[in-house]
């Protein structure tokens, strides 16, 4: 299946009043969108590994997800409407799940949740000895161990390592990837490979057998939002805080005065321009969320611009490489620490 293309041409949803009115009004549906077929799909992968018993409605609401003993998926509102995923990618920067392959990434991760919730599987001694205790509490900012070998990688930002329901979720999306040969792919990480086999050892036992336990509450379904889109935004831009102020001494390493006559580039204008890959590679490799790593790079573009910071244009290269190390340093210190200067 191919892929949509990673950047969506932005369409001018700022300057319609759209933005303004709540989104429950929006009319927004996965019937007759991009996301229709791949839903389509990703049922079609459900009958090939003979989890057809177990069909969870996939409605939309804020973000990916499935409450905690329901059997039903969410799915970001913004990804049924073109100017909507502009929007968000502008306001945010950064999508979860955009490419018809990544979204199906996040419904397998989501059906682990529907499979583990209808069979009551985190009941199941074998199940807390391999991922932990379900009632762990549930905290947002967590400390994984990057490279680890003893939880698989699916989805970006060592998720499987921030909660045991996650865990067994991104095992599980693993094992169900059609094509995937997860016993090769693991087989010099034992401990992440014993889980992978246990998920094909239940699926095993429960695929012949009627679910437990089948729930389709919703969890914020987009038909009950009251807030405008722009509200929903402004919400999230007010939850980021914790961003440094004192980044001088460091921005004047990696940009230096050029020397002698040497055409310069303005530093604030190079920042903001590797912000968007930025975005990305620093979640997937240190689970620094997108984000904060946003208001982490426009207060370094700020710093910049108010310092007069320059480079030498036949140093950009270099530039870039100071600077996306400067971003990474700086991300896991808030991962580990809490703080950008631990």
């Amino acid at each position: 299946m191919a892929n949509a293309p990673a950047s969506p041409a932005a369409p001018a949803f700022r300057e319609t009043a759209r933005r303004h009115q709540p989104i429950r009004d929006l009319g927004l549906r996965i019937e007759g969108t991009r996301l229709e077929p791949l839903v389509a799909a990703f049922r079609a992968e459900l009958v090939q590994v003979g989890l057809d018993r177990v069909q969870p409605r996939v409605y939309l609401s804020t973000e990916w997800g499935v409450a905690m003993g329901t059997t039903a998926i969410a799915v970001p509102f913004y990804l049924v409407d073109v100017e909507l995923t502009a929007y968000h990618k502008e306001r945010v920067g950064h999508l979860e799940g955009f490419s018809d392959l990544d979204i199906l990434r996040y419904l397998r991760h989501e059906m682990g949740h529907v499979v583990n919730y209808a069979y009551k599987l985190y009941e199941r001694e074998e199940w807390t000895k391999r991922f932990g205790l379900i009632n762990k509490p549930y905290v947002e900012e967590y400390r994984p161990k990057p490279f680890s070998r003893s939880y698989v990688r699916h989805l970006p930002g060592w998720y499987a390592q921030k909660h045991p329901d996650e865990d067994w979720a991104e095992s599980f999306a693993v094992w169900m990837t059609p094509g995937l040969n997860w016993r090769a792919q693991y087989k010099s990480w034992p401990r992440a490979l014993e889980k992978l086999e246990y998920v094909g050892r239940l699926m095993e036992e429960v695929r012949s057998r009627e679910p437990e336990a089948l729930s389709e509450d919703l969890d914020e379904p987009v038909t009950n939002l009251p807030y405008s889109v722009e509200q929903y935004y402004e919400a999230l831009t007010d939850d980021i805080e914790g961003v440094p102020a004192d980044l001088d001494t460091l921005l004047s390493s990696v940009f230096p005065p050029p020397l002698g006559n040497e055409a310069y580039r303005e530093a604030a204008t190079l920042i903001l321009q590797v912000e968007t890959a930025l975005l990305d590679q620093v979640f997937i490799w240190t689970g620094h969320f997108p984000e904060r790593t946003r208001a982490l790079v426009r207060q370094m573009a700020s710093h910049a611009k108010s310092l007069s910071l320059t480079y030498a244009e036949s140093d950009e290269p270099a530039a870039i490489v100071g600077l996306t190390t400067l971003v990474c340093a700086l991300a896991m210190n808030h991962v580990f620490g809490g703080s950008y200067f631990a």
